[in-house]
């Protein structure tokens, strides 16, 4: 993805920099919390990590507090995209220098952090995306859904001239140039994916992608679960239509007042 190759998972994981936030969005995941906060205490016990409660409805704020978590709690609904925005801005405030995004289902095996990290830590990208398809899937994607993955991706390619195999991922490190930019009102509110690639080659970041390991979500119902993906589908066309209209007006501008 972008000018950067595509990033080989290293034989040994690395020592991770102190000041590595874990994110977590989480909207009614109390049954699915304490296995994958367990999982990741016990492969990155180092890690700081915060939960941020997008106003669920049961216990996700009780759980994430029992198992040594920070719990940002949301006074209301802000959806994936405000709470991971939510996340963005702790890790700002709290002087962070690097996040992931990890997924509070189950789906992203945290044993794939250190990868994931690698290339942002030493510099060579600003965001690592983790790819499902690069990596290891243990799940069976809907067809639907991959259809709207390979549209995505041909858009964003067509866009960006980057070689694309994952355009949904939200298992994501991201340095503190990246986090800054997004805490800021760049950020979709509803499912960021493709249009924040899209952003993020507007905004002159360097993307690479990483292969990690994806599996089922413990369990409860995915948010790209049967009628959402129509919804998802038609939400994210328009948003990156926005996006383009956005990028391409900022660069004539640039352009302009550089004439």
């Amino acid at each position: 993805m972008s000018d950067c190759a595509t990033r080989q998972p290293g034989k040994q994981a690395m020592q991770l920099p102190e000041r590595v936030l874990i994110i977590m969005p989480a909207y009614n995941e109390a049954e699915n919390l304490q296995r994958v906060l367990a999982e990741l205490a016990e492969v990155l016990p180092q890690a700081d990590v915060v939960v941020i409660d997008d106003a669920s409805q049961d216990e996700t704020a009780v759980v994430a507090h029992r198992c040594g978590a920070t719990v940002v709690s949301l006074p209301c609904n802000l959806g994936y995209g405000g709470a991971v925005q939510t996340g963005y801005r702790y890790a700002i405030a709290k002087g962070y220098a690097y996040a992931v995004m990890l997924d509070a289902d189950g789906q992203h095996d945290p044993r794939s952090i250190p990868d994931l990290l690698a290339p942002v830590v030493a510099g060579e990208a600003d965001v690592a995306v983790g790819s499902r398809f690069l990596g290891k899937l243990e799940y069976d994607v809907g067809w639907a859904r991959r259809l709207g993955m390979r549209l995505f991706g041909r858009i964003v390619a067509s866009v960006t001239g980057w070689t694309v195999t994952e355009t949904t991922s939200g298992y994501q490190a991201l340095n503190r140039r990246v986090l800054a930019y997004f805490s800021r009102d760049n950020y979709p509110s509803d499912y960021p994916d493709a249009d924040t690639l899209l952003m993020m080659h507007f905004a002159g970041f360097c993307v690479v992608e990483v292969p990690v390991t994806m599996r089922g979500r413990i369990a409860g119902e995915s948010m790209h679960a049967s009628w959402k993906t129509i919804y998802y589908t038609l939400k994210m066309l328009l948003s990156i239509y926005m996006v383009c209209l956005r990028g391409r007006g900022r660069r004539q501008q640039a352009g302009a007042d550089h004439a």
